[in-house]
């Protein structure tokens, strides 16, 4: 192992990057792992640890004074801070994994020192993103851009930098191989999902309970919420009595948009922790996540688990998880009558009983073990790891 690369994994707080790192640092790939936070992270060893508390004191900050856009804004802001930090550690060779926007002038500096760039692109390419999204709020006469304009032009000025894409679904393997990106470039690798808590329900369905459909994510223009909101609307013409089950967190763009829908019966909800999560997941019928852009939906996992059809969208990276009719839907982007007609049809099998709950999911999908099987593999091709005996 002598002649392989070290890795370098920078991000500003604990992302999706982690499960990664953690399968660098198996293989004695992992030089450094830097992150702007002052807790270490779980499972990576001290001695390749360097933390940046203030990156994560002032995100804090912003958080508990900030509208959630400016907020989200602020902290962007703080990607070149990280940059420049990790760009003093780097070394010749160094191989370096991170995301959009966070190590811009570390990725440009790697691969002129001889290494190579990855990014975990956790949505789809910057453009493709923003496009979508910026038709989405012209829709809906949204004053606020789809991001903070100076995070999509440093996202989007990475891309020229970055040798390979670690991509969690087709729809962001698509995103980057319409921009230009050969498909040996775009690796493809579904995130691990820790689903201990989530399983179906245990007991039958009491007879005689009205539908209810539940959405546990967070409530944006992105994630499709109007749609969703418009299409129960619809619902309530078929099932007077039927309830819908929201997480109360939204963005700045959407909370003018809730106001109206007041009319909805809606049981709201805060965050919960994932015993509790799990809980209403199993006290729901049907679960549904529109999405107009989303790399992977962790949320999407946790219902499947929980033995609920789901109900997404093709931008909704985690539709790769659905088998049609089997355990959801995927229907079009932007089609409340599609979604409340999926709805319905749902709750037509399960009143009749023709929809067998559990068996939605197999947990080895979104295992921890076939991750890094799939990563190794990867790393097997790209020559980093050697190949088995």
């Amino acid at each position: 192992m002598t002649d392989s690369p070290h890795f370098v994994v920078a991000e500003p707080f604990r992302t999706t990057c982690v499960p990664f790192a953690r399968l660098l640092q198996e293989h004695q790939l992992l030089r450094l792992y830097a992150v702007g936070t002052r807790r270490p992270t779980p499972g990576i060893l001290p001695e390749v640890t360097r933390l940046r508390p203030l990156i994560g004191l002032l995100a804090y900050i912003a958080a508990r004074t900030l509208s959630p856009f400016s907020a989200e804004s602020f902290r962007f802001s703080l990607h070149p801070m990280l940059d420049r930090w990790v760009k003093k550690m780097l070394k010749p060779g160094d191989y370096i994994l991170s995301s959009f926007g966070y190590a811009n002038e570390s990725f440009e500096w790697i691969r002129r020192h001889g290494g190579k760039t990855f990014i975990d692109a956790g949505n789809s390419h910057p453009d493709s993103f923003w496009e979508i999204m910026t038709e989405e709020h012209r829709r809906w006469n949204c004053s606020y851009p789809p991001v903070a304009r100076h995070h999509y032009q440093r996202s989007k000025a990475m891309m020229e930098h970055v040798d390979y894409v670690f991509a969690p679904s087709k729809f962001v393997a698509d995103s980057f191989l319409t921009r230009g990106f050969s498909p040996e470039r775009v690796l493809r690798n579904i995130y691990p999902i820790d689903l201990r808590c989530f399983s179906p329900q245990s007991a039958p369905r009491p007879k005689g309970l009205p539908l209810r459909v539940i959405n546990t994510g967070y409530l944006t223009l992105r994630k499709g919420t109007p749609y969703l909101l418009d299409a129960f609307r619809i619902v309530l013409k078929h099932e007077p009595k039927a309830r819908l089950m929201l997480n109360k967190a939204a963005s700045d763009s959407m909370k003018p948009i809730l106001s109206r829908y007041t009319d909805l019966p809606i049981d709201w909800s805060p965050g919960l922790p994932h015993p509790q999560l799990a809980e209403r997941l199993r006290s729901a019928d049907i679960f549904v996540l529109p999405s107009v852009e989303d790399g992977f939906a962790l949320v999407v996992g946790e219902a499947l688990a929980c033995g609920l059809p789901v109900i997404t969208t093709p931008n909704t990276g985690a539709s790769d998880l659905i088998t049609e009719g089997v355990n959801g839907n995927v229907i079009p982007i932007r089609d409340p009558e599609a979604i409340a007609n999926a709805i319905l049809s749902w709750w037509q099998r399960i009143q009749d009983g023709t929809h067998p709950s559990g068996g939605a999911l197999n947990p080895n999908t979104l295992s921890r073990a076939t991750f890094e099987a799939t990563l190794e593999r990867q790393l097997t091709t790209l020559g980093i790891l050697p190949s088995p005996e």
